[in-house]
């Protein structure tokens, strides 16, 4: 099966779809899939990644609010593009204009649409959830709701990653909704990493000693992850008992976080890092992992702490809420700084998390390819 990824959100660059699709481009070719991922770009070229896998950049302008991507802006070069490719199957990963541009071609393939954001969980619920319930927001944001309707006429499966953004999708309306959850980077985040040493080199840099508690963060510095109000809470709870947090990430929020913390010893700011088997010692050697976001449409960042062996401290709310499935997960309110400075201090040092097979991301993407000759099989025979 030839498959196309329309992907908005793939840059250099990036961060989780640019992961996703790295992975993706390797389970397409073990599973005899050719694939071609349209990305938007600096200029027209196409990058071999051996074998059937390639990545086809098409020229486009720089997204204002956040340079490093690019950003879809002619129709017509997409179509030729795609006319160009003759795939089996279409994917759109993005649902906003390039999704409404796939679904406005003509071509026969089927189609899906994979959603990597969540924005009325990102932006509006989050701006404007403090003075108005979320059906009130709905109803002003009815334009989007109208707009994902519109997309699910056009669509052959909706695909969503965790089970409550499901449920979202399929109360405001949409049909061809699947749930089809992701998964970690397979051998690389392991329990059996725990490091004492490295625990101990992290909490000193927190400037704190071996018996205190040593969360671990990770993820974009941007303001949808809500890096500031972990930061309150992790401060908050650091007057009742010692705790640190080492926040991995880089993003446009560095500098207002960095002068949040000011001269508190116990929060540290470590930047990217890049080395995975490093990031897997790190995250198996922390007492728990915090995460912020409710928007998140299925986490990678819990996955990875969860197949670490963490305990997750987790709003209620989206992709991260949905992975606290353990007795020792906290979830807090969604947005409460205090709640989740209480969960922190709920959440005993040395907790042990009951073992779980870890779920990969060759699990995911077995099924979802599976998914796509399914349905190609039915549009072919009608």
């Amino acid at each position: 099966m030839k498959i196309v990824d329309v992907s908005a959100f793939y840059a250099p660059q990036g961060g989780g779809v640019r992961t996703y699709v790295e992975r993706k481009l390797k389970a397409a070719l073990r599973l005899g899939h050719d694939i071609t991922v349209i990305a938007p770009g600096e200029m027209d070229s196409v990058e071999r990644r051996g074998g059937n896998a390639r990545i086809r950049w098409l020229a486009a302008p720089t997204f204002p609010l956040d340079r490093k991507y690019r950003y879809f802006d002619d129709q017509k070069a997409l179509h030729a593009a795609l006319d160009e490719e003759r795939p089996d199957f279409v994917e759109a990963s993005s649902p906003w204009r390039s999704a409404r541009y796939v679904a406005d071609w003509q071509g026969a393939a089927p189609r899906a649409l994979i959603m990597h954001a969540d924005p009325l969980s990102a932006y509006a619920y989050r701006w404007f959830g403090n003075i108005a319930a979320r059906p009130t927001i709905d109803r002003y944001f009815g334009w989007y709701w109208q707009h994902l309707l519109t997309l699910d006429q056009h669509y052959d499966m909706i695909v969503s990653a965790s089970p409550g953004l499901s449920r979202r999708l399929k109360d405001g309306g949409l049909r061809q909704v699947t749930t089809i959850p992701m998964g970690v980077d397979p051998g690389v985040f392991s329990p059996k990493l725990r490091d004492a040493e490295l625990r101990e080199q992290m909490l000193a840099s927190c400037s704190l000693p071996p018996d205190a508690t040593l969360l671990v963060a990770l993820g974009r510095l941007s303001a949808e992850k809500r890096w500031a109000m972990v930061v309150e809470a992790v401060m908050a709870a650091g007057c009742r008992a010692p705790v640190g947090l080492v926040l991995i990430g880089e993003g446009n929020e560095a500098p207002k976080l960095q002068r949040l913390i000011g001269e508190n010893p116990h929060v540290r700011l470590a930047g990217a890092i890049r080395d995975r088997a490093l990031l897997a010692r790190m995250l198996a050697s922390a007492d728990a992992l915090i995460h912020g976001c409710e928007a998140e449409t299925y986490c990678i960042a819990a996955a990875e702490a969860k197949a670490s062996g963490l305990p997750l401290i987790v709003p209620e709310e989206g992709g991260a809420g949905d992975q606290a499935t353990s007795a020792v997960d906290r979830r807090y309110r969604s947005g409460s700084a205090r709640d989740a400075a209480e969960a922190i201090l709920s959440l005993g040092r040395g907790t042990v998390v009951p073992l779980q097979p870890a779920r990969v991301m060759d699990d995911h993407f077995a099924e979802l390819f599976g998914a796509y000759e399914a349905i190609a099989r039915v549009k072919a025979a009608a």
